[in-house]
Parts: C-alpha cells; structure tokens; sequence
C-alpha cells in the first residue's frame, strides 16, 4: 500500500468516526462529546490540508504555521477534553494547575510561531526546528507524566482514556525520529506507507481515537447503569414511601375505627337503661305528691340527657360547661337518694376555662353512685377539686355495696384512659384506699 492510499484510508476512517460522534454529541448533549468533537475536527481539518495544499492557495511561510500549530492546537483541545472526560476537577484536582501551564505554554509557543512566519523568515531557520522539537518533546514529557498519574486511579476508563494517549505520545515520537533520520522518504512520491514518518503519527492518532471513543462507550453504559440503579433505588423509596402512606392511612382508619367503638361503648354507659328507668319512677313519685319538684326534675333531666347526645360530637369541652352538666346530673341524684349523697365542688375559678373530654365527670359520678351504698345514714361524698399543677381530682369515700351482684366492667373508666391515651395526654391515676376512691387527670390548657 502506498503512503497516497494509506492517507485515503486513513482520513476516511477519521471522517465516519468524526461523523459517529457527532451523532453521539447531538444526542448525549453531553460537553465531553463536544469537545471530543472538536478535537478530532482538528485533527482532521490538518491533515486534510497537509495532504491537500492545492485547495488553497497560501504563501509557504502560512503553510508552514499551519503545518506546525495544527497539531498543537490538537493538543490544548486535548488538554481541557481530558479534564472533562477524566473528571479531573474532582479525581485528581492537583493536576488541574499542570494542564493550565501547559495549555498556557502552547499560547505563547502560538504567539512565537506566528512571528517566526508571519513576522520574520526564521521559520527557514534551524533555530525554528529546534524551538519546535523542545515543544514536542517537552508535550511528550507532559503526556507521559499524566499518563503515570491517572494509571494510578486503577479505574477502567481512565485507564482505557489515557492508553490512547500514550498510543499518541508513542506515534508522535516514533513520527519525529523517524522525521529526523528519513528525510530522503519524505521527498518520494510513490513511497510506501510504512515508510512515511507520518503513517507513525497518524496510527497514533486513530488508535488514540479508538481507545476514546470506547472510553466513552463504557463510560456511557457505567452511567446507564449507574442511572438505572439509581431510578430503582428511587422507586424502591417511592414503593416504600407508598407502603408507609398507606399504612398512615390504615391507621388513622383504624383509629377512627377505634374512636368509635370507644364513643358507642361511652355511650351505652351513659344512657343506662337503669338510670333512665329509676329517673322516671322518680318523677312519678314526684308528679302525685311535688309537682313543682316534679317540673324542676324534668327541666335538669330534659339538659342531662341533651348533652349526653350531644357530648359525642366533640371531643373536648370546657371545665364549666362539664360542671354545669353535672349539677344537672347531681340534681337528679339528689332527688333520687335526697340526703344520702353529698357533692362538693371545690375548683378553682383560674381552671374553669380548661378543656377536659366531655362526661367525663359524669362516667366517675356514675361509678361511684353504682359500686358504694347511698343512704341517708352512710351518705355517699363527693369532692370535686384541682391543684396548683391543674390537676383535676374527683374523690369519693368507699363503702362497697355488700352481696353487690353487678359486675365492674370499669367501661367508664376504660372510656376515660382510652380517650387520654388518644389525646396523647398525660395517663390518669386511681388512688384507692381501705376507705376513699381517687381519680386524678390533668387538665387540657385551651390553645
């Protein structure tokens, strides 16, 4: 194969790949792909030129700038995609200053070209090669370096990144000996391709490619895969998140649930068939002998009952609106049992205004009445009071019914606890002694 064919096949080779990244670029959007893009534009661009000068007519001295930056503008586009592609910002960013000075070095080597062709005729000086060899062996110095660094990430694509560049440092070096010792090739026409010096550099080149662009395709997958397993990690949260919505919400309904069944138990103690059906022979008793007693029965029955169908519509109510129900309650009593039972209301004015769960004064007054003899001679006493602390006691003396065949659920006072617990208050606390009863409760203070 002749050097005239090799360099056929090799701009061809350089074109699709140029032409496959650019496809890559548009649809990665990603600036690695651009600068990569870039950088083998330029390296096409120059050869495309050095192999073609009869498309454009310049003076010798601009041909030969072209030739000599060409390669070198190639470079500072390497430099910065290799900070890119290498994430050298982050990895490794004590090189970032060494990739600065030499892109800043190949300015002022542009500037110094430019005056050597364009200024002065010392491109046609050996002063000229001389300058331009240091360059190319101080870039070959720097390459290698690098080179040693990033090898010590122990990472695939970095490695797989910089093993083209050294393919290209080992093509360009191989390009200049050769330049050095095989002039008389470079004036031949029909010179096979492996004489050329600068087939060296253009199979540095293309194998510098082929490792780039298979860096990129297993950075792009390591990505993938990486993005995937990422999505799936947010979709393991999203379907956790979810589970934990959705067992909120079966707790709340549960809750509810739970609310309710508390409410109906509350108030199947509350309407007791027995209190109902002793306040009414109470009244009857009072219609015959008292009848104005019998009105004022009906009045405190006819409010006792309506806050009891109305108490479970909220779930708190003021300390004085509670006491106001249950001296309509006590009322009732009193008529019932007359001297046998004695309240005491002992609270404090600064605690009225508290927030308390309704009828819960009514739940202990009713226990009390149901477990203790009421009796003229043994009267039943209860004392209502509160503390410094707004704690609300409700203490009655103990006189156990004898042969009692009620049995205690304690719903009432399960009621109570249950509604606490759910207003995440403090637990109530039951003192009970050979002869009292106390149950304490904190207050709620109102917002």
């Amino acid at each position: 194969m002749t050097y005239d064919t090799w360099v056929l096949l090799f701009l061809g080779m350089l074109t699709a790949m140029l032409l496959y990244n650019i496809a890559q670029w548009l649809w990665h959007r990603e600036r690695v792909y651009g600068l990569y893009t870039l950088y083998m534009l330029v390296w096409l661009s120059y050869f495309l030129l050095r192999n073609s000068p009869s498309l454009v007519n310049f003076p010798n001295n601009v041909w030969y700038l072209l030739r000599t930056i060409g390669p070198m503008v190639a470079y500072w586009v390497y430099f910065e995609f290799t900070i890119a592609f290498l994430e050298v910002k982050k990895r490794q960013p004590k090189l970032i200053p060494l990739f600065r000075y030499a892109q800043a070095t190949l300015l002022v080597y542009f500037g110094i070209e430019l005056v050597f062709c364009l200024v002065t005729d010392l491109w046609q000086k050996p002063i000229h090669e001389l300058v331009h060899t240091i360059v190319r062996v101080a870039l070959a110095v720097f390459s290698i370096y690098i080179v040693i660094q990033v090898y010590k990430r122990r990472n695939a694509v970095a490695r797989l990144f910089i093993t083209g560049s050294l393919l290209l440092v080992i093509g360009g070096v191989m390009a200049m000996l050769f330049s050095l010792t095989w002039t008389s090739f470079q004036t031949s026409n029909a010179i096979l391709f492996w004489q050329a010096p600068l087939t060296y550099m253009h199979i540095g080149i293309f194998l510098e490619l082929l490792c780039f662009s298979m860096g990129l395709a297993y950075r792009h997958r390591r990505e993938s895969i990486r993005r995937a397993l990422v999505d799936k990690e947010l979709a393991r949260e999203r379907e956790q998140r979810l589970r934990e919505q959705v067992e909120a919400q079966l707790a709340v309904q549960q809750l509810k649930h739970k609310m309710t069944e508390v409410q109906m138990r509350a108030l199947q103690s509350q309407i007791s068939p027995h209190f109902l059906f002793n306040s009414l022979n109470t009244l009857s008793s009072l219609i015959a002998d008292e009848p104005e007693r019998a009105e004022q029965f009906v009045d405190q029955m006819s409010s006792v009952y309506r806050y009891l169908l109305q108490a479970n519509d909220r779930e708190l109510t003021t300390l004085t609106t509670e006491l106001t129900f249950i001296h309509s309650y006590y009322h009732l009593l009193k008529t019932r049992y007359g001297q046998g039972i004695v309240l005491d209301d002992d609270i404090a004015d600064s605690f009225r205004s508290y927030l308390i769960p309704p009828l819960t004064l009514q739940l202990l007054v009713e226990n009390a009445v149901k477990h203790n003899v009421v009796s003229a001679n043994r009267p039943l006493r209860i004392r209502l009071s509160t503390s410094e602390t707004g704690a609300l006691c409700i203490w009655n003396n103990l006189q156990r019914k004898l042969n009692n065949h009620t049995t205690s659920t304690q719903k009432g006072l399960l009621n109570i606890i249950e509604k606490y617990k759910l207003l995440h208050q403090p637990p109530i606390q039951i003192n009970e002694t050979a002869d009292s009863f106390e149950v304490i409760l904190q207050l709620i203070e109102p917002a």
